[in-house]
């Protein structure tokens, strides 16, 4: 049922959901927002994306298929010892509400605060660490960009291939040459900077008042 819920929502809505329903992806462009330095990533740690692959393949398929404990239980590997948005949006509120969970924390406990710290500090200097390196979740609706029905197209005609939104993406996505990438989170940057026009969507929850003209 969950692994058909989400191939469901994949197929409607890819990782618009990642740009525009995730809490955790909005704390992180929060973060971004910080002013600090924004170093530029060089291009072989632009392979670090494929790493999310390994850890759905690893931390959400594989560990929990195999690793059961004493009475047979299965781990939710990914969420008890990676994610930090499961720390900080109901792990630490947790902790802060209930005297007893706090006599009871161990190691395992300072090891995800240390994550989500880390994670943290990377947000502030990289635009959505976490979603381009290490969420499975979006992995997955990255995989069903291409089919999704929110996905973008390229007037050819129109464009002139001038990089424009290359430069406003701030995953530095080529949209021109790849508009329905599986890192694309669908911010909709390349839509309203597009000089000609050239970049639209038909999906009915994206829309914007400068590409009406090419709704049927």
């Amino acid at each position: 049922y969950v692994f058909g819920i989400l191939i469901l929502f994949g197929t409607i809505f890819g990782r618009w959901i990642c740009g525009w329903l995730c809490p955790f992806g909005l704390i992180q462009e929060l973060l971004y927002k910080i002013p600090s330095p924004k170093p530029k990533i060089q291009q072989h740690f632009l392979r670090l994306k494929y790493f999310k692959y390994a850890v759905l393949l690893l931390f959400v398929i594989m560990l929990p298929m195999f690793w059961v404990n004493d009475v047979g239980l299965r781990s939710p590997t990914f969420c008890k010892y990676i994610c930090p948005a499961g720390t900080l949006e109901a792990g630490i509120p947790l902790v802060l509400s209930n005297p007893y969970l706090r006599d009871s924390i161990g190691l395992l406990f300072y090891w995800k605060v240390a994550l989500l710290t880390m994670t943290i500090l990377l947000s502030i200097l990289l635009f959505r660490p976490f979603c381009r390196f290490i969420c499975p979740l979006g992995a997955i609706y990255g995989l069903l960009n291409l089919i999704s029905v929110c996905h973008l197209q390229i007037d050819k005609k129109q464009c002139i291939k001038c990089g424009r939104c290359r430069q406003k993406c701030k995953l530095g996505i080529s949209v021109y040459q790849s508009p329905n990438s599986p890192e694309c989170i669908r911010c909709g940057e390349c839509i309203e900077n597009c000089p000609n026009n050239a970049i639209y969507s038909r999906f009915p929850f994206w829309n914007s008042e400068k590409k009406k003209s090419f709704y049927p």
